[in-house]
């Protein structure tokens, strides 16, 4: 099992409770894959480098998870999919 790290930029034009639901289908897809979910950080709204879709800003949240090699390309391509994610990343980190 590797470890990964799915960072996601959540819109901000949404209620709290529909960020809350983005996150939780997240975790869902992150499990459903096979993945085992370590932690999950909230960093809050943060400015933009660039506009995106008419949004100068957006939530962060990363989620740490642990799972197998095929697990990412199974996350990515349902995170692509999902309404209000405005960009997401899916990277292997390292063990320290």
């Amino acid at each position: 099992m590797n470890k990964y790290e799915l960072a996601l930029v959540v819109s901000a034009k949404i209620e709290e409770d529909a960020r809350t639901a983005v996150v939780d289908k997240a975790k869902a897809i992150v499990e459903k894959a096979g993945g085992t979910i370590t932690n999950i950080e909230d960093c809050g709204k943060k400015k933009l480098a660039y506009e995106i879709q008419k949004m100068s800003e957006g939530f962060y949240y990363f989620i740490q998870f642990d799972a197998e090699p095929e697990a990412p390309a199974a996350v990515e391509s349902n995170v692509r999919i999902m309404e209000n994610v405005l960009r997401y990343l899916c990277v292997r980190t390292d063990a320290e």
